[in-house]
């Protein structure tokens, strides 16, 4: 595409070669002195590219792209946020609906996930409007409500089975990371625990809560322990509590994700499924560990 290869030109980049990673994943490798600047020229070009469709029109490009360094793009340890971006939902959204709560509850979902809200408060008060529900609730919620988002157990899979530890982490409830963990193949999961009381939730939420900090604290931990540095770590989120993490991993990437995140991410993925996060560390789609 002449934009694009003129966009790269501008950025003192130089297209050394292309490779297919799969239909419709393309690897450009480079030569470039600085990365900022090459993303900074995708950026501003991306928007104005079209493809032509199967019906011979024209259509806006939809593409998902990460700029990074070549060597060490294959990383050894996977941080993943659970809600909305492993799997589908907001749990505690879908918790508060059998509770009739859950327009309520999603608006401070929401505004807690773009960074308005400071997000421990913001779960306390949540958790304290479902006290009295019943626990079967929980499960409930997870038959129901819960699936892997498209490409999510491909990813962690794939990862695992190239040596990587994957560990789930959420600023939701171990009820669910437990479960989403085991259907997706992740190593471990953290997260915070509910409170309970003769089969009722009593609306309370377990201390120290697992939040930003502590997402950003599990990514450097669990690095530590495999003698890996934060530039052999990928973190994935869409929330303003994930932030942090994907701040200090070597590749942080921002999924379907707020304005905030995705605004400091080195990558973000809104068009394709995880397995964008494959494509991103070079892997072919013959590599995959299919579902």
């Amino acid at each position: 595409m002449r934009p694009l290869a003129e966009a790269l030109a501008s950025a003192g980049a130089r297209v050394n070669s292309e490779v297919r990673l799969a239909f419709g994943a393309i690897d450009l490798l480079l030569e470039a002195d600085d990365v900022a600047a090459i993303r900074k020229a995708v950026a501003e070009v991306l928007p104005t590219l079209s493809m032509v469709a199967e019906d011979g029109s024209r259509r806006p490009l939809a593409a998902d792209v990460c700029v990074q360094p070549a060597e060490g793009r294959r990383k050894r340890l996977l941080i993943a946020d659970m809600d909305s971006t492993i799997i589908n939902v907001e749990c505690l959204d879908e918790l508060a609906d059998f509770a009739g709560l859950k327009a309520e509850i999603a608006a401070i979902t929401d505004r807690a996930m773009r960074g308005e809200l400071e997000f421990e408060g913001a779960l306390r008060e949540r958790v304290g409007k479902l006290k009295g529900l019943a626990t079967g609730a929980l499960q409930q919620t997870y038959d129901e409500r819960v699936r892997l988002n498209p490409g999510a157990r491909t990813l962690v899979r794939t990862m695992a089975a190239n040596g990587a530890r994957c560990v789930l982490v959420s600023g939701g409830f171990t009820f669910f990371t437990e479960r989403v963990a085991e259907a997706a193949g992740f190593h471990a999961n953290r997260a915070n625990t509910l409170g309970a009381y003769r089969g009722k939730l009593n609306g309370k939420v377990g201390e120290p809560i697992l939040g930003r900090e502590a997402k950003l604290a599990a990514l450097e931990e669990e690095a530590a322990a495999l003698g890996v540095p934060l530039s052999a770590t990928l973190a994935v989120g869409d929330g303003a509590n994930d932030l942090a993490m994907i701040e200090a991993a070597g590749l942080g990437v921002a999924y379907r994700a707020k304005p905030i995140v995705a605004a400091e991410a080195d990558a973000a993925v809104d068009q394709a499924d995880l397995t964008a996060l494959l494509y991103f560390q070079g892997y072919t789609a013959d590599e995959f560990v299919a579902d």
